[in-house]
């Protein structure tokens, strides 16, 4: 493939349907190693965050990998997201740490990471006025052009019904968690209301989905491999994804997702298997 298909955000902003997400890539050579092999492979997104510790290393292996692939800045789409502990009051700081570490000119996406202040409780009631102050935050440096689209991620149903009733901007995106067995519905109905991006992680529900019966069988009937069918059951609701990898050939595996469609039937059996399943973070308790 040479490059994903966009989605538009609300902003009019194309961001591609397959992006590399880095959490755990560590070190500047995993990072320049993972980044190379994404590009090679096609991939144009790049997902970070202030947590993952590897914004300075993913701006870096940009800067001098885009000339060496014949691209350039703004060719790649590049996704943060701010730190729970600058949530509220330090978000403005936050997010131009980001801006800083990065050093690419400005940012596509940025994301509020988590809907709670980290070192406060989750029913803590300080964390819907510390969600309202990031947000204005990222308001501000969305109109000042350095982040060109502001989303949040892990948010819930009343988590976005919050937002939009205080926001000046709306939310481009919400990415969260969203695999066949959390096909995450009430969630993709509130984001198609308000004309939010969804985009999912841990599409391989950290790697067990692979294992399941009805993904092996699904991936033996259509000649892919499990994890290349659990990506495609996403992007062909045109769900954007975001697998990560620091293998060159599993990076390479997980971008062909373009050259093949799975069967109505395939779709249904897969989407049969919801059963509220989460492996990563619970956000449903944070005030």
């Amino acid at each position: 493939m040479s490059s994903s298909p966009p989605v538009l955000l609300n902003t009019g902003l194309p961001m591609p349907l397959l992006g590399l997400g880095t959490y755990k890539l560590v070190g500047r050579e995993e990072v320049y190693g993972a980044v190379d092999a994404a590009l090679a492979a096609g991939y144009r997104a790049f997902d970070s965050a202030a947590v993952y510790r590897n914004e300075a290393d993913l701006g870096r292996a940009l800067k001098e990998l885009l000339p060496k692939h014949g691209l350039t800045r703004e060719d790649v789409f590049i996704t943060s997201k701010l730190g729970p502990k600058d949530q509220g009051e330090k978000a403005m700081e936050g997010a131009l740490h980001s801006l800083s570490q990065l050093d690419l000119g400005y940012i596509d996406l940025y994301l509020i990471h988590w809907p709670g202040t980290q070192g406060q409780d989750v029913a803590d009631q300080r964390n819907p006025g510390n969600r309202a102050q990031s947000w204005a935050s990222l308001e501000e440096l969305h109109a000042q052009g350095k982040l060109k689209a502001i989303g949040v991620s892990n948010y819930t149903p009343a988590h976005m019904r919050e937002l939009m009733q205080s926001c000046k901007v709306p939310p481009a995106l919400l990415q969260v968690e969203f695999h066949p067995r959390l096909c995450q519905t009430e969630l993709r109905k509130v984001c198609k209301e308000y004309g939010v991006c969804f985009q999912a992680y841990s599409s391989l529900g950290k790697g067990e989905l692979v294992t399941d019966p009805v993904v092996l069988e699904v991936a033996k009937n259509c000649e892919r491999t499990p994890g290349q069918v659990l990506l495609r059951w996403a992007v062909q609701q045109d769900v954007p994804v975001l697998p990560k990898s620091s293998n060159p050939d599993r990076i390479q595996d997980n971008a062909r997702l373009f050259d093949f469609t799975l069967c109505d039937a395939d779709m249904e059996r897969l989407s049969a298997l919801d059963c509220g399943q989460k492996y990563c973070w619970d956000s449903s308790e944070v005030a």
